[in-house]
Formats: structure tokens, C-alpha cells, sequence
């Protein structure tokens, strides 16, 4: 097994006494609870109110975002002409999600609609020429681009001179010059005072449709009967679930819950998911087998699936998803293992600080997935490049703290495309670049990351002694929910624990189980740490250790227990 970077362990800033006092005695919790609700800027009534009783009115005039008028009006135009519509949006989660919900909602108003989604191999991400070209064939003069486009000014200048309009819905950064398309939505433009800055793609064509219903004084009870959709693009895209995304993850989470789709109630029984349907069931559930269509076939089977209107139809389609996201695991371990192999036998991928991987044989769809499996083993921001046409393209993944994205622009001269967030992003270069690419993003890291940015960090709400630990509390935590970044579902610390000798079991050969207690305690808990079995000797013979863990509920034959959720196990000593 390859060793994986030790993580330092923290505790979140601790509020002063008198503050935890004073939201203890506004909103009548306990002091651990109180505390957790600081860290998370819940500081009074009124924002405790807003916090855990979320409301659909607190949503932002989607009228404040640059261009919304002109988008809008623009649409309006197209539906009174009867032009056709080609809505376009990009192959991962956030982008078929955002086509299922605008396309799904806009049918229903208007027939002259279709939609659109790239081949990932042949046409690359983004807007491209022969979406356009398709577009032209077919009569289409207007397109309305979700989860990307803010960069494709050639594009929509093309697009313009076959007399196709554009309307761009993102939420990547822009570069200096915005596209010349008749409405740029997108929260991040310098120029846009539109309140909350972390909208997904899939969260701006919502804000655009809201604002259509608006002006054509059309209900909006239909269009949040798609919240399911948006809040599955939210999760999977790892935006802040904070501010107006907390609204619509948590009203998404009850149409999945209470009455899912098709597509959704298909996707819910593949992954073999049998409790109520939460945050991290998305992100490790349903967002890989959505990917994985356009991770290694066509992404419009994962549009196909969520727009189903039978349950046996989005069985079928479920069912081909998951065998593509199967072959996806098997690609993802076996390019890892040599990625890894890469690293650790190249002096210099070995001692810099910012890591490029280029094999041209790598399979395009998950380069982006073993970026991120080799942050866990060996912690860099980390590009992985594969060869696609006459271009090398690949994916970036960050560390804590490190803004990727600024980075691989401080290296545009030797980049022929880039875009993406702070902590992920996508890049094309010429084959010719990769060693000077390569050479340059090193420099760029080694001269701009911190120190304390190298290693993982795990952070802490609060540590606890498991006598705290029961069902009330259990509740309470989960009254935080839904969780993601922003509000991670909360971190627990307990020192100088033992696992009763007896309990300690290695399951598959990889995972850890055991009881837990503090010695001469007789409060005890059961202890699940996933392919962490390399802990073994260090829990063994009554040795003292600490734990950091998440609470979680696991049901065995209708029985209903507490259980620890194992994070990371250190040797018992203080900690930072």
C-alpha cells in the first residue's frame, strides 16, 4: 500500500466564553453546539433563524446580476419570433444537471427548444465549433450556454458571424475581455454587484429562469420542483453551501427525499442507498455515475437520465451509467498507481512543489480524478496531462489555500485554453510546451505557496470526551446539516482513547473496526475508519491514541447505533 501524507491535526478558533454564552442564551442550545455555530459566523438570533430554518423567500432579486435584463428580454424575443433555442452546456455534473433543469422547465413553455451537450474527445470542454456548426445546420439563432462560455470569445464571434446569438450563463472567472454575446450572467464579473459569488453554472441558469418567470408573471412552483437538480450540481461541484446556496441545497435535498424523479429514484437504488438522502450521499453516490457518462461514453445519457419520465427508462439508462462508472474505477486505480509510481521515482517531481504528470496514453476522462488521488499520497498542487489530438489537456487540483487557478494563469504564454476555480481547473497546451509547462508552474508554486500549505490539515470544531456523545446530541449536530464547503458537517477530536482488544477487527484488508472508550470509562462506541488498516499496530495491546472522527448513525438488522466515523488516528499526545 502507498503511504499517504500524515495530516496535522487542529481545533477551529474557539469563540470567547461571553460570546458562546451570549448565542447559547439568544437561541437556548448548549455550549458545544453554540460554539460550532460561531465558527460558522451564526453569531445572532436572526442569523441562527435564517441558518436552520431556511426559506424560499430569501432568495436574491436575480434582476441584481449584470445583463440579467438583457438575457431575459433576449429570450423573450426568440419565444414571441419563434426562433429555435439550443441550450449548451458543459459534460461534467454541474453542466448536465444545469441543461436537465433549463431545458427541462423551458420545454414545457416553449417547443422550439433543444439542447446540446460536447463530446469530452472530440470537441473538448466548452463552448465549441462544432456545437456552433451544429447550431447553424439546424436552423438554431439562439444559444444559451450553462457552466461555461466566459472564455469563448472566438466562439461566440463565429457564432455571431452565422447569425447565432449567445447567452452566457457561468461561473468560472472571466478573463479581462468578456465574449461579445448579448448577456454575460455570470456572479464573478468585476462589474456584477449581484450578492452571492458562488452560484454554481447549473445556480446561474436557475437565477435566469427565476427572472423569466418574474417578468412573464409565470409561476414558480414548477421551476423548484427542479431544486433536486441544482442542488445535486452544488454538491458536486464543491461550491460553498453558505448564503442563497444553503436555501437551494436544502429544498433540493426534500424534492430528492420526498419525491424524487426518475432519474434520481433510478440513481438512488444503483447506489444502493437505503436512508435519507444527504449531502455526502450525492457527492460519493450520484456524482461519479453521473460523470462517469461523459467520463467514458457520451454525457447526453446523463441528461437523457435525469429528464426520464418512467421509471424503467431511467433504470435502463441508470443502469448503462453505472457499468461506465465501474470501467471509470478500474482506469482511475490503475493510471493512479502509475502516476504515483512517476512521482516517487523522479528526483524532480519528488522535491518540487508543484507537480505536472504527462503520459499519452492516460485516458482523458479521469486525469482530474487521479490529480486528486495524487494530492492524497504525495501533497502538491497537482496537474495531469494526457495526450488528446495534436494537444496535451489535463485537469489541475489544489491544496488547502492555494489558488491553482492563479497559478496556471501566470503560465498563459505556454497555454493555448485555461479556466477554472480556485482549486480545480482545466488547461490545453501544445505537445511542444509540456516540459517548459511543466518547469514554469513549479517555479510559480515554489515561489508562491506557503509553507504551512504543503501539508494537510485536518480542522477540529471541538474535541469532546464520548460521555457528550448520545442521541440528543446526535440531533442537534444534524440540525446543521445540509453540510459542504462553508459548513463542513462537524469534525470531533477525543484524546487518550483505548479499543477494547477483543473489537478490533481488519475488514477486506483494508478498513479498521473497533470499540472505543476512555480508559476506566465504561461509555464505549464503535469505530469505523475506511482503508485506514495500517492503524492496526498503532490501537493494538491497550495503547492510548487519539481520534478524529465525524458522528454518523449505522443501522444492522433494524438496530440503530451511534457510530465514529474515523478521520485520521495519531499516537496520544497533544494537540496543536
Amino acid at each position: 500500500m502507498i503511504s499517504k501524507t500524515a495530516h496535522q491535526w487542529k481545533i477551529k478558533t474557539l469563540p470567547t466564553p461571553e460570546k458562546i454564552e451570549e448565542i447559547c442564551t439568544a437561541i437556548n442550545v448548549n455550549n458545544t453546539l453554540g460554539t460550532m455555530l460561531l465558527q460558522r459566523g451564526v453569531d445572532t438570533f436572526d442569523k441562527a433563524k435564517a441558518f436552520f430554518r431556511p426559506q424560499l423567500t430569501d432568495f436574491h432579486d436575480p434582476f441584481l446580476m449584470k445583463d440579467m435584463d438583457k438575457a431575459v428580454a433576449r429570450l423573450q424575443t426568440a419565444i414571441a419570433k419563434r426562433e429555435k433555442v439550443l441550450i449548451f452546456g458543459d459534460y461534467d455534473v454541474d453542466g448536465t444537471t444545469a441543461v436537465a433543469l433549463f431545458y427541462g422547465f423551458l420545454k414545457q413553455h416553449y417547443p422550439h427548444v433543444a439542447y446540446y451537450i460536447p463530446d469530452r474527445y472530440k470537441e473538448g470542454y466548452g463552448v465549441s465549433y462544432l456545437g456552433i456548426d451544429h447550431a447553424f445546420a439546424n436552423g438554431f439563432t439562439l444559444m444559451i450556454t450553462l457552466d461555461c462560455g466566459i472564455k469563448s470569445l472566438a466562439h461566440v464571434a463565429y457564432a455571431k458571424s452565422k447569425g447565432i446569438d449567445f447567452i452566457i450563463c457561468d461561473h468560472h472567472r472571466p478573463g479581462e475581455i468578456l465574449p461579445d454575446a448579448v448577456a454575460v450572467l455570470d456572479q464573478k464579473r468585476p462589474d456584477c454587484s449581484y450578492p452571492y459569488k458562488e452560484l454554481s453554472g447549473c445556480g446561474v441558469g436557475f437565477k435566469f429562469l427565476q427572472a423569466y418567470c418574474l417578468t412573464e408573471n409565470i409561476p414558480q412552483d414548477n421551476l423548484m420542483t427542479y431544486l433536486d437538480l441544482l442542488a445535486i450540481s452544488i454538491a458536486a461541484d464543491i461550491v460553498p453551501i453558505t448564503g442563497e446556496n444553503r436555501v437551494l441545497t436544502f429544498y433540493g435535498l426534500k424534492v430528492i427525499n420526498d419525491n424524487p424523479r426518475p432519474g434520481i429514484k433510478a440513481l438512488i437504488e444503483i447506489a444502493g442507498l437505503k436512508n435519507t438522502i444527504e449531502i455526502g450521499n450525492v457527492v460519493f453516490g450520484f456524482a461519479p455515475r453521473i460523470n462517469a457518462a461523459g467520463r467514458l461514453a457520451h454525457a447526453s445519457a446523463a441528461v437523457e437520465l435525469m429528464l426520464a419520465e418512467n421509471d424503467d427508462a431511467a433504470m435502463a439508462l441508470a443502469k448503462s451509467i453505472n457499468e461506465h462508472n465501474t470501467d471509470r474505477k478500474e482506469l482511475d486505480a490503475d493510471i493512479t498507481a502509475e502516476a504515483i509510481a512517476m512521482i516517487q521515482e523522479d528526483e524532480f517531481l519528488l522535491q518540487g512543489r508543484g507537480t505536472v504528470l504527462y503520459k499519452e496514453d492516460w485516458h482523458k476522462g479521469v486525469v482530474g480524478i487521479v490529480a486528486s488521488r495524487c494530492i492524497e499520497h504525495y501533497y502538491r498542487p497537482t496537474i495531469v496531462l494526457t495526450k488528446s489530438g495534436d494537444f496535451a489537456t489535463g485537469s489541475a487540483r489544489s491544496v488547502r489555500g492555494f489558488d491553482v487557478y492563479e497559478a496556471i494563469a501566470a503560465c498563459e504564454e505556454l497555454l493555448e485554453q485555461y479556466g477554472g476555480h480556485m482549486y480545480a481547473a482545466g488547461m490545453s497546451l501544445k505537445l511542444e510546451n509540456v516540459a517548459a509547462f511543466r518547469q514554469k508552474f513549479n517555479e510559480i508554486v515554489t515561489a508562491t505557496i506557503q509553507e504551512d500549505q504543503l501539508y494537510p490539515v485536518i480542522e477540529a470544531d471541538v474535541a469532546l470526551i464520548l460521555s457528550q456523545i448520545n442521541p440528543k446530541f446526535y440531533a442537534l449536530i444534524k440540525q446543521l446539516a445540509p453540510f459542504g464547503p462553508g459548513n463542513m458537517q462537524p469534525v470531533f477530536i477525543s484524546q487518550n482513547l483505548v479499543a477494547e482488544p477483543t473489537s478490533i477487527r481488519i475488514l477486506k484488508e483494508e478498513h479498521l473496526k473497533m470499540t472505543v472508550r476512555h480508559e476506566g470509562s465504561k461509555e464505549k462506541f464503535d469505530a469505523i475508519a475506511f482503508r485506514m488498516a495500517h492503524f492496526h499496530p498503532l490501537v493494538k495491546d491497550g495503547q492510548k491514541f487519539n481520534l478524529c472522527y465525524t458522528i454518523d448513525e449505522n443501522t444492522f438488522r433494524d438496530n440503530t447505533t451511534l457510530q465514529l466515523m474515523v478521520k485520521d488516528i495519531q499516537v496520544a499526545n497533544p494537540i496543536v
